[in-house]
């Protein structure tokens, strides 16, 4: 019930009229298909289309060695490139090794892949954006995960790179911006389990650890690229995960604290880091009269949409980004379906990259309302969303006083409670204190001698990171005198 009654909240909040200042939202898609020639001129016009030409992300992988380019790819490349450019698109260009085996874990590999990254970008000066890495929490794309006794030997790794690359691209051009992290939203902090995974929270933290022990004195990115998926696609963008590690778009709380507590009072920035959202999804149904245009088979947890409800879901999770203050960009994933049941039928075009899904207008209108000046709904929909219970052990009595109440936050927040005779105004306690998001705190509160009678007790719960509406609730409750 507890979910339910969290996706109603926010549902309802997206609805409300206020007004949040922020800089309107680049929206635009991922497109891998611009690496083929012939593809390009087809997809730009799709994007065009689908109203998601203001940004494209486009991706080139590195294997083991490599210095450089097939010239032929970068032309065609480079065309690619200059056609999403001319079209209006901002282009994200990611860098990352071919898969897990490619790891650079030696200083001599983790060398060699930055500097393959300064040689790409140096022949690509048109490229404003650089993400250094995909998912390197999840073992698909970086290995090992774990170290010695369960130690974490992604991050500290993956921070090397980021940070070396972070120079070498610097120095082929000044101006790129380097966004780092690119993490999978969920993970199991389990070593041994054949697919070792981290949390993005764990991933993070760890990431700053090393950041701070490496004695650095400049940053390692500029702003921070995020797959902020759900689980599972019939899950609504508003879901939050107040007692997990997971991180999807409805968490925006919880991934701002987590940037704070791994960077803020160093060199690189934290709380205040650009987001960039690089790949969000939802996958829909494929109409039976085109399944030939597709091979293998859907996996069993993907819970694929209709249409409808994948653009609705798109809908939401544009407002959302668009009223999370440093979200900056929403990166479609993918802009056309794959062909393979097994990867991703998030597009708003079949397989064919011809035919258009019912749900490219509606997220075209979505997008068009995403990038207006000022989004609405904000202060409501960033709004605190907290677990409280207020006698989680047993009601107040006159020997007992007020028991530790429970409170969990989404987000960094500030708490004031109040205890307060029925009628009266004048508080017999007033309790005040603040809670790091997704921790669970029991605030306890002076003893104090209640007379018998009624009494109400109150909490007031408000966003320290950010301007958000307050949540506040209240209850009344009896001291029966001693017996």
């Amino acid at each position: 019930m507890r979910r339910w009654a969290l996706l109603f909240a926010a549902a309802a909040a997206l609805a409300a009229p206020a007004a949040h200042a922020k800089a309107p939202l680049q929206v635009g898609a991922v497109v891998p298909e611009v690496l083929s020639r012939s593809l390009v001129p087809g997809t730009v016009a799709d994007l065009r289309a689908a109203g998601l030409n203001q940004a494209a992300r486009v991706t080139l992988t590195w294997t083991r060695g490599e210095t450089g380019l097939d010239p032929n790819l970068l032309t065609d490349f480079r065309y690619g490139i200059d056609s999403l450019e001319r079209a209006g698109a901002d282009v994200y260009l990611s860098l990352y090794p071919d898969g897990s085996a490619q790891t650079p874990l030696t200083d001599a590999d983790q060398a060699t892949f930055a500097a393959w990254a300064g040689w790409v970008i140096k022949r690509l000066p048109e490229v404003g954006h650089v993400i250094v890495g995909n998912e390197p929490n999840l073992s698909r794309f970086w290995r090992p995960q774990f170290g010695p006794g369960g130690s974490d030997a992604a991050a500290p790794a993956y921070t090397r790179l980021l940070a070396r690359t972070y120079d070498a691209l610097k120095a082929a051009s000044p101006g790129v911006e380097v966004l780092g992290g690119a993490l999978s939203h969920r993970g199991t902090d389990v070593p041994g389990t054949g697919f070792d995974t981290h949390s993005p929270v764990a991933f993070l933290l760890d990431m700053g650890k090393a950041y701070r022990a490496s004695g650095r004195t400049r940053p390692i990115m500029d702003a921070f690229a995020f797959h902020p998926y759900l689980e599972e696609s019939d899950f609504p963008p508003t879901f939050q995960h107040l007692n997990s590690t997971t991180i999807t778009i409805g968490d925006y709380g919880k991934l701002v604290s987590v940037l704070r507590r791994a960077f803020d009072g160093t060199a690189q920035a934290g709380s205040t880091l650009p987001i960039v959202y690089a790949e969000f999804g939802v996958e829909s149904q494929i109409p039976d009269e085109l399944a030939s245009l597709y091979t293998g088979s859907e996996p069993a947890s993907t819970h694929p949409v209709d249409e409808a409800t994948q653009a609705r879901y798109y809908a939401q999770a544009m407002q959302m980004a668009a009223c999370q203050p440093n979200v900056r960009t929403f990166l479609l994933f993918r802009l056309i379906d794959s062909p393979n049941l097994s990867d991703w039928q998030s597009g708003l075009y079949y397989a064919d990259g011809k035919t258009p899904k019912s749900s490219r207008a509606a997220v075209a209108q979505a997008a068009r309302a995403a990038r207006a000046r000022t989004a609405t709904g904000c202060y409501a929909l960033l709004a605190p969303k907290p677990l409280v219970s207020f006698f989680p052990v047993t009601r107040p009595g006159p020997k007992i006083g007020i028991q530790p109440l429970l409170l969990r936050c989404n987000e960094d927040c500030a708490y004031t409670i109040r205890v307060t005779k029925l009628n009266r105004t004048t508080p017999v306690v007033v309790y005040r204190g603040t809670v790091t998001a997704s921790t669970t705190t029991h605030p306890a509160l002076p003893r104090q001698a209640l007379a018998p009678g009624y009494y109400t007790i109150s909490m007031r719960i408000t966003a320290t990171a950010y301007t958000a509406n307050a949540w506040f609730q209240k209850r009344t409750f009896r001291i029966r005198a001693r017996q």
